[in-house]
Order: structure tokens, then C-alpha cells, then sequence
């Protein structure tokens, strides 16, 4: 691969936030730490570690959403989509799921009804929902189903990079294994590169190309699954791969 293949480059990243001390005082916070790492077209990143390491707000400097960091996060593609844990709480109750499709499309104001219309139509087939789904409301889905909508709705602007916040923790085996395959689809046929964080290593493991370790802020190792899984060099990724057995 060359450079060309880059869709993301997080150079030297560190992050803080200003907390409230209990004295009045705002206080600073130091998150993360000289975060340095690529990722190329059609590549499926992992990104692994405790909760409250610092994974989310890695996240949120990716997409724009904190100012208080220094280093670079350089985009080479369209900014990217979200896929989030729990889909019943990211889709809006109120609306049905073709309106919900097609909101994206309407906000960013290119597309006229009936293209809009054969968007979401397009999409609704990509990920293997029913055709009549445009219809119901999400809580009238299941869980899958619910999941595939918003992989829908990550997609219908046709992204070149999906950060995928632990998108089948909240499902079942079966329908783990389904939306691990939709991805893993998508990424054959389309490019797609995913940054896929995830606490399951097992899930990690059927699905990514690399992954990195993060601890207290830091990444701490990153490698291809193949060879992190069969010779971890830090302690701290064999207590998650010895946690995950």
C-alpha cells in the first residue's frame, strides 16, 4: 500500500479535560498520551482496553468533537460515521426507519425526494432488511434488525470510514455473528475501513486486521490479531487475552 491508502493519520495525539475540582478551581485532566497511528482503505482497525482508558475520548478528537488536545488528526477521506452500542437509544423513537435513512441525505440538501427514495431503498437492501422495514418504527425491530439500521445510516453517505463504538456487545451470538459478517462484507466489496472498538477480544480477533491495546491513555501495543494474539509482548495485553480465554 501506498499513501494514497490512507483514510485516517492521528499523529502524536494527546487529549485533557478541564474538571471542576470541588474547590472552585477548574482543574486539568490528562486523558490521553502520545497517541500515534494510520488507517488505510478497506482495513478494519481494533481498538481495545478497560473501560475508562481513554477510547472514547480518542473518539471524540477523531470526529471533531474536543478542542482541548494537541498533535494532528488528519483526514484523507469524507469525516466518518458512527455506529453506536445501543441503536435504540441513537434512533430516533419518533420517526419511522425509511425517515431516519433519510435524514442524513436531507440535511445535507443534494438529493431530491425520489433520489433520496432510491438511496434509502438501496441501502435497505445492502444490509439485509426487509424491504417493509421503511415503514415500522425501530422498537417494532429487533435488536439485529435495530443494528442494521444504523449501519444503514452510517452508510447512506457513503463513507470511507466507519468508527464502530461496540456495535454487537448489546446482541446475542447469532446476531453478533450476522453484523460481524455484514461488516466484514461491507469492507470486502466496498473498501471500507473500520476503526471497531470493542472490550471482546474473541470478537476482535473474527473480525479485525490490526489492533492496538490502549492502557491508561496510551497504546500500548498494536499489531496484526495473528501475530498480538500468538506473541503478546506486554503484561497488560496478556491480562485482557488471559481474561479473554
Amino acid at each position: 500500500m501506498n499513501d494514497n491508502d490512507l483514510v485516517l493519520e492521528v499523529k502524536n495525539l494527546s487529549a485533557w479535560y478541564r474538571e471542576n475540582d470541588g474547590r472552585g478551581r477548574r482543574v486539568r485532566h490528562d486523558v490521553l498520551h502520545d497517541i500515534d497511528f494510520t488507517l488505510r482503505r478497506g482495513e478494519i482497525l481494533g481498538l481495545v482496553g478497560e473501560s475508562g482508558t481513554g477510547k472514547t475520548t480518542l473518539v471524540r478528537c477523531i470526529l471533531g468533537l474536543l478542542d482541548t488536545h494537541t498533535g494532528e488528526v488528519v483526514h484523507y477521506t469524507k469525516r466518518p460515521q458512527m455506529i453506536f452500542q445501543d441503536p435504540l437509544s441513537s434512533l430516533n423513537p419518533a420517526y419511522t426507519v425509511g425517515w431516519i435513512l433519510e435524514e442524513p441525505l436531507r440535511i445535507y440538501g443534494k438529493y431530491d425526494a425520489p433520489e433520496r427514495k432510491r438511496r434509502v431503498a438501496e441501502i435497505v437492501e445492502l444490509v439485509g432488511l426487509p424491504a417493509d422495514c421503511v415503514t415500522r418504527k425501530p422498537r417494532e425491530l429487533s435488536g439485529g434488525q435495530r443494528q442494521r439500521v444504523s449501519i444503514g445510516v452510517a452508510l447512506i453517505q457513503k463513507p470511507s470510514l466507519i468508527i464502530a463504538d461496540e456495535p454487537v456487545s448489546a446482541l446475542d451470538v447469532t446476531i453478533q455473528r450476522q453484523i460481524l459478517e455484514l461488516m466484514r462484507s461491507l469492507r470486502d466489496e466496498y473498501r471500507l475501513s473500520f476503526l471497531f472498538i470493542s472490550h471482546d477480544l474473541n470478537v476482535v480477533y473474527q473480525l479485525c486486521d490490526r489492533v492496538m491495546v490502549m492502557k491508561k491513555g496510551r497504546i500500548v501495543e498494536q499489531n496484526t490479531v495473528a501475530e498480538l494474539f500468538a506473541n503478546p509482548r506486554e503484561e497488560y495485553t496478556k491480562t485482557l487475552l488471559a481474561a479473554a480465554d
